[in-house]
């Protein structure tokens, strides 16, 4: 085999990783929308791949969650079947994972034997590996912060920090695939563009941490209107003397936060969409185009989340989760379509 069509190979199985990834990420988002996080109580990577097989090991299962403060002080009027609807997400959740561990290794060895690899791409792809194994954990040290008899949810800084390294996770892969199918002339030299979008990358990181924690702590209800945030422009107790509390737990300051980097950003994208008109190459292109296409598409779908945010009803997926569900994904449609020029540009030849 051709040393480019095995390079090819190795790039489309990179893609196929990043597109199983956003998907897990996506079952993380119907995970907290549905109210499943908590219900699998236990961390078995190996012997946890098969769900309860008979009423006695699902009993089991539902005594377990019975113990913690969700089902006490939420879902206390559940039945078993009520539990299964709640335990499926999270166990789908956890076996897309392995899955996504599967895809990963066993392409890997075979690579390896059929010699696919140039001696480069060994320690990213061990990089790769780490990161995944360092997520699994990461979402268990967050699922284990709502497993106890005070906390109904997780807790949403623990949250923000799994949903934050899971894109971390997902960037690094989608930098080393297109370092597999970006030939050189499509690079643009342009340093101050190329600063400018890490500006706009180290905002938008900013604001994927606001965002889940606005997922955390249930935030959307709290200030279901626009463009005033409960009839104010600036929370009143924005400039208080607990910064720490302001900026990470007071949820109408959460809100105001989140709107405003949304405001920045797309008039930032937009001025920078503006300055990438006249570089033109065969991926640069195409690439320039899409933060502002997907910055434009999540600020309206947050706004529209925000407004049917008082038709939540608990156990059922609505409107709110939908279009919640839709910001997610452009969300982080968003941070890859700008990692993705940043890769494209280059300070000097």
């Amino acid at each position: 085999m051709t040393e480019v069509r095995s390079t090819k190979i190795v790039a489309n199985w990179i893609f196929f990783g990043v597109a199983m990834l956003i998907i897990q990420v996506l079952l993380g988002g119907i995970t907290r929308l549905t109210g499943s996080g908590l219900s699998i109580t236990e961390w078995k990577p190996i012997v946890g791949t098969l769900p309860p097989l008979n009423e006695t090991q699902w009993q089991k299962a539902f005594e377990q969650y019975q113990q913690i403060a969700q089902y006490k002080y939420i879902n206390h009027h559940f039945t078993v079947t009520d539990f299964k609807f709640i335990f499926f997400w999270e166990w789908f959740h956890r076996l897309w994972a392995r899955l996504i561990s599967i895809v990963f290794l066993i392409p890997f060895i075979y690579f390896i034997i059929k010699k696919y690899f140039k001696q480069w791409m060994i320690m990213p792809l061990v990089i790769l590996f780490l990161l995944g194994a360092a997520q699994g954990a990461i979402g268990w040290i967050m699922v284990k912060s709502g497993l106890n008899d005070e906390n109904v949810y997780v807790n949403h800084i623990r949250l923000a920090i799994h949903f934050v390294s899971a894109m971390v996770l997902i960037c690094y892969a989608l930098i080393f695939g297109l370092k597999l199918v970006v030939p050189q002339r499509d690079f643009i030299v342009d340093a101050r563009l190329k600063k400018f979008t890490v500006v706009i990358i180290v905002l938008l990181v900013v604001q994927l941490f606001y965002g889940a924690f606005m997922a955390g702590i249930k935030g959307a209800i709290a200030a279901p209107t626009w463009p005033d945030i409960n009839g104010m422009i600036i929370p009143k107790q924005f400039f208080g003397n607990n910064i720490s509390n302001d900026l990470l737990f007071n949820i109408i300051n959460i809100h105001f936060i989140h709107r405003t980097l949304a405001y920045i950003i797309f008039i930032l994208i937009l001025f920078w969409w503006s300055k990438t008109i006249k570089h033109k190459t065969n991926s640069f292109n195409n690439a320039k185009h899409w933060p502002f296409i997907f910055v434009a598409i999540q600020v309206v779908l947050g706004i529209f989340a925000i407004l049917n945010s008082p038709k939540i009803v608990l156990g059922h997926f609505g409107v709110f989760e939908w279009l919640a569900q839709l910001h997610q994904l452009f969300g982080m449609l968003l941070l890859l379509a700008l990692i993705s020029n940043f890769y494209l540009l280059r300070s000097k030849k």
